[in-house]
């Protein structure tokens, strides 16, 4: 696989030494750290509803509801 080299230019100095500190935290090279931040970026999103519907489905089961009295009347006059 070809990989790509990519350059940026004007790139703040604060944005610079913030990625040199992110990546001397993550104990690895500013250009590892880049890389890591890219691939996160594109990387595809589960949708959480979906995930969120699919770890409640052991939960699931048949429900009775409970027996209910009629609406009062009201008098809005």
């Amino acid at each position: 696989m070809a990989m790509a080299t990519l350059t940026i230019r004007n790139l703040p100095d604060a944005t610079r030494l913030a990625l040199k500190a992110r990546a001397a935290a993550h104990n690895q090279s500013m250009e590892a750290e880049v890389r890591d931040i890219l691939a996160d970026a594109v990387a595809a999103r589960s949708d959480f509803v979906v995930d969120w519907i699919a770890a409640t489905a052991s939960l699931r089961g048949d429900f009775e509801a409970p027996e209910r009295s009629p609406a009062r009347d009201v008098d809005l006059s």
